[in-house]
């Protein structure tokens, strides 16, 4: 059974204004280490050239320097356990498994023109981080670990609802399609782990591509669970943090202690486990342990995240999810994300629901260690709103608290999102000269995060077409 990347509902919406509705790519999106930047934030790409500013570089962030974590030790041993004895589904695994001595990497198919920086970003910061050497397997030799790049098309064939996904026990595609639905390929019959590959599109944008490489790599080598209860994290189906965080390069590293290998019982994982997090993360502030989330509760917030469903179906999910939430007295991310999702898809109907639903979503992730990216992208919807009521003061304040955070998180496709929210607020306050100058500022960012020209001119022309609906308000 393969680990996924989960996508959610395609990240479209509708605002009507004036009695005409509007798609708004931004309003939903939920979803990259260099020495420099190419690109900075207030730089214009226009400077000194006079190049077609569409043939703008690739933008890359500057190295990832995470947050410390926030967790006490007796919190670090509960979440270690739960994340690496349980499977996104529900699935209990019956013992720990993580691979025993060294580890090889190998890459097949065509990898994408970003995917190798990227990767070898990623390894540099697994070494320093997480104390993971990862090498080439000898000739001849299968790696332990194959990244497998092939188009979306085929991968969508055997994981429809997944951005990329990752298979125990195989070492290719072709591999993966004969041992399907076998026990061979099943995570709750690993004992050690030998093989694993790692499924990614290769006809995807650069930030795509970068996000599978984190999130799956962090699985093939150790958690296999997801908790929404953790916010700064990437195991975690909210899919707001796109880059390994510090916690999670804590729970690779205390996969690989020596207290612990393949074939332990939870009770034995348990037991060591209090050393483990002293001596690898001593004096972490407590922040107190958090409840377990009933399955109803995670079944309503994917209904309301997911595909496939009216709106209206999926709004009852998300109110679901929100009377949960108050019914477990819960002030937590998963309080939040419930929320959100009531928030995003009152847009329509009732936006001034959605606004006090995502400013409360806002409030609750503004409290909460490691949820500044959270903030953030609650911050984006609101923004658009306040361009969209013809607001541009509140609009760029709004993007200005955000945009310190986003940079942080490495999230290229938010960055340049917002940075044209807040070059047509600039616009309608009446500042054209500056509002061009960052909108060419953008277009490195948007060439990484959103990867298609088409796509990127989408997006600009969506948040123009809210822009020119505030000026009549």
């Amino acid at each position: 059974m393969p680990l996924a990347r989960l996508v959610f509902s395609a990240p479209l919406s509708a605002l009507q204004w004036g009695g005409r509705a509007i798609s708004i790519a931004i309003l939903t999106l939920l979803s990259a280490c260099a020495p420099a930047t190419q690109v900075q934030v207030g730089k214009s790409l226009s400077q000194g050239s006079g190049a077609d500013p569409w043939l703008a570089p690739v933008a890359t962030f500057a190295a990832m320097r995470p947050p410390p974590v926030a967790h006490g030790a007796a919190d670090l041993g509960q979440d270690f356990i739960d994340l690496s004895f349980g499977l996104e589904s529900g699935r209990a695994l019956p013992v720990f498994s993580r691979f025993e001595g060294p580890v090889t990497l190998a890459l097949t198919g065509a990898a994408p023109p970003f995917a190798v920086p990227d990767l070898l970003r990623l390894l540099g910061r697994l070494r320093t981080e997480a104390g993971l050497d990862l090498a080439p397997p000898a000739p001849g030799v299968a790696a332990s670990i194959t990244i497998a790049f092939h188009p979306r098309a085929q991968l969508q064939r055997l994981a429809p609802s997944a951005a990329c996904f990752v298979v125990p026990n195989v070492s290719s595609l072709t591999e993966y399609r004969r041992l399907r639905g076998t026990p061979a390929v099943d995570w709750t019959e690993v004992r050690i782990r030998t093989r694993v590959t790692i499924f990614i599109p290769s006809d995807t944008s650069p930030q795509e591509v970068r996000d599978c490489l984190h999130e799956e790599m962090a699985q093939a080598m150790g958690p296999l669970n997801d908790l929404y209860r953790l916010p700064d994290s990437v195991f975690n189906d909210d899919n707001f943090n796109s880059v390994l965080t510090g916690f999670d390069m804590l729970m690779l590293h205390m996969s690989y202690a020596p207290e612990l290998h393949s074939g332990m019982s939870r009770a034995e994982v348990a037991a060591a486990l209090p050393q483990i997090a002293q001596r690898l993360a001593p004096g972490d502030a407590e922040i107190g342990a958090l409840s377990p989330t009933p399955r109803a509760w995670v079944e309503a917030i994917e209904d309301a995240l997911g595909r496939g469903a009216l709106r209206t179906e999926r709004l009852a999910a998300a109110e679901r999810a929100v009377i949960i939430a108050r019914a477990h007295g819960w002030d937590d991310s998963r309080a939040a994300l419930s929320l959100f999702a009531v928030g995003r898809l009152l847009l329509v109907h009732d936006p001034a629901r959605a606004t006090r639903a995502l400013t409360e979503a806002r409030g609750i992730y503004a409290g909460l260690p490691g949820a500044t990216i959270h903030a953030a992208h609650v911050d984006m919807q609101l923004a658009a709103i306040a361009l969209a009521s013809g607001r541009p003061d509140q609009a760029i304040a709004l993007v200005d608290r955000a945009l310190p955070e986003i940079e942080a998180a490495q999230n290229a496709a938010l960055l340049a999102t917002m940075m044209l929210l807040k070059a047509e607020a600039l616009e309608q306050a009446g500042l054209s000269l500056e509002a061009r100058a960052l909108r060419l500022d953008s277009l490195g960012w948007a060439r990484y995060g959103f990867g298609s020209d088409a796509v990127m001119e989408a997006r600009r022309r969506d948040i123009a077409v809210l822009a020119a609906r505030g000026k009549h308000r």
